[in-house]
């Protein structure tokens, strides 16, 4: 193991003329998949599709605050059944909204996972293109540290905005 370890090191420090001709690039994906315009676009769409859904959980929301304010300024005076009745009304109406708002997440992140699926599809043929027209023999995705010359995230985000 040591052998092939030192083989490979000596390798590449005898050969710096090849290193040389490599041609490195990176992208930063989280941030085509934020500020691209077809991520706005679908973004705007989405919240658009969901407003009215999340303006009937505002309702409900407030409408079971206004239940427990009530219960909890009234309910010492009310008679015992009054004031179960209430409870039970107002123990029905958290169920409900805390099913109403699960289900408007998962419906969300579903429509949303669908929505970026596609951009990010169209990002990684984007980035194929530009990869095979500027020759470019990597393209790199995550590192630790990237020099800004080698980013091309801005040309990408120029190219999806064209398209």
């Amino acid at each position: 193991m040591k052998r092939l370890f030192s083989l490979i090191l000596a390798t590449g420090l005898m050969t710096p003329a090849i290193a040389q001709d490599v041609k490195f690039g990176f992208v930063n994906l989280d941030r085509i998949m934020r500020e691209s315009g077809p991520a706005v676009k679908a973004v705007k769409k989405i919240e658009k599709e969901f407003a009215g859904r999340d303006a009937d959980i505002k309702k409900l929301t407030e409408q079971v605050r206004g239940r427990q304010v009530e219960l909890d300024k009234g309910g010492l005076t009310m008679p015992e059944t009054e004031r179960r009745n209430k409870e039970r009304e107002l123990v029905k109406l958290n169920q409900d909204l805390a099913r109403i708002q699960r289900e408007f997440r998962e419906d969300l992140n579903a429509r949303r996972n669908e929505e970026l699926s596609g951009i990010q599809e169209r990002a990684y043929n984007t980035i194929q293109q530009i990869a095979a027209q500027e020759k470019y023999d990597a393209i790199l995705q995550e590192a630790v540290y990237v020099n800004p010359k080698l980013d091309i995230t801005d040309k990408v985000l120029k190219s999806l905005s064209d398209k």
